[in-house]
C-alpha cells in the first residue's frame, strides 16, 4: 500500500507512533526516518497503516502553525495585537500569504489569551521557529511595558494545618530570637515610660510646692 498507494513518500515530514522525522528510503517492509535529532529510525511498514500518521507534506509542505500567548488584564490590546503580527512578518521563514493573524480567545483566569497563526512552508522547522517568536514576543512586550502574567492562587494555613514537626530549626531559632528582641524592647519601653512619669509627677510636686 505504501508503496503503491503512496500515502508518503521519500522527502515527507511525518509523525507516526510518537517519532517526527523526515522519510529517508521505503521499502517493501520497512521504512527509514531520521528524526529531529538527527538519528535513523527504521520502522516495520506495519506501523504505517495501523497508526495515526500525520503526514506534514502530504500534496503540499505548507502548514498553519498556532502560537498561544497570554497577556495582563489592562493591557493594550491594540498594541498587543500590532506586536505579535510585526514580530510574525519579521521572522524569514514565516510566508507573507496567507498573512499572520491574530486572534483574541478568552478572558482566562489570570490573563487574557491570544493565539498568533502563521504559514510555514518548512514544517521541520516547526520547533525552532516557535522558539523564535516566542524569544522575539517577549523582548518585544518587555520593551513596550507589556506584561505576561502567571497563574496566582491565594493560600490560607491555619495553625492546626501547619505540623509542628515540619518547623525547621532555623525557623524556630529565629521566631525566638525576635520573641526574645520583643521582650527587650518592651521591657525597655515600660522603664522609660516609668521614668518620664516619675519626672511628670516630681515637676508637679514642685508646682503645687511653689504655688504654696
Amino acid at each position: 500500500m505504501l508503496i503503491f498507494e503512496r500515502p508518503i513518500q521519500v522527502g515527507d515530514f511525518v509523525e507516526v507512533a510518537g517519532l517526527m522525522g523526515t522519510v529517508e528510503r521505503i521499502s517493501v517492509r520497512s521504512t527509514e526516518i531520521r528524526t529531529l535529532d538527527q538519528v535513523s529510525v527504521i520502522l516495520p511498514n506495519s506501523r504505517f497503516l495501523d497508526s495515526e500518521v500525520i503526514n506534514w507534506s502530504h500534496s503540499s509542505p505548507i502548514s498553519r502553525l498556532k502560537i498561544p500567548v497570554g497577556v495582563a488584564y489592562g493591557s493594550n490590546l491594540e498594541i498587543v495585537r500590532n506586536l505579535l503580527i510585526k514580530v510574525a512578518k519579521n521572522h524569514q521563514d514565516i510566508l507573507s500569504m496567507p498573512s499572520p493573524q491574530v486572534f483574541f480567545s478568552e478572558f482566562g483566569d489570570s490573563s487574557l489569551k491570544f493565539n498568533l497563526l502563521v504559514w510555514i512552508s518548512k514544517p521541520y522547522k516547526q520547533f525552532q521557529i516557535k522558539s523564535d517568536l516566542y524569544f522575539k514576543i517577549d523582548s518585544e512586550f518587555r520593551a513596550e511595558g507589556i506584561e505576561i502574567p502567571f497563574p496566582q492562587r491565594d493560600v490560607h494555613f491555619r495553625s492546626s494545618d501547619v505540623p509542628s514537626q515540619n518547623i525547621s530549626p532555623e525557623l524556630i531559632n529565629s521566631l525566638s530570637n525576635l520573641s526574645n528582641s520583643l521582650a527587650t524592647w518592651l521591657k525597655e519601653n515600660s522603664h522609660n515610660q516609668t521614668r518620664q512619669d516619675k519626672n511628670k509627677d516630681i515637676q508637679s510636686n514642685k508646682v503645687i510646692k511653689k504655688e504654696n
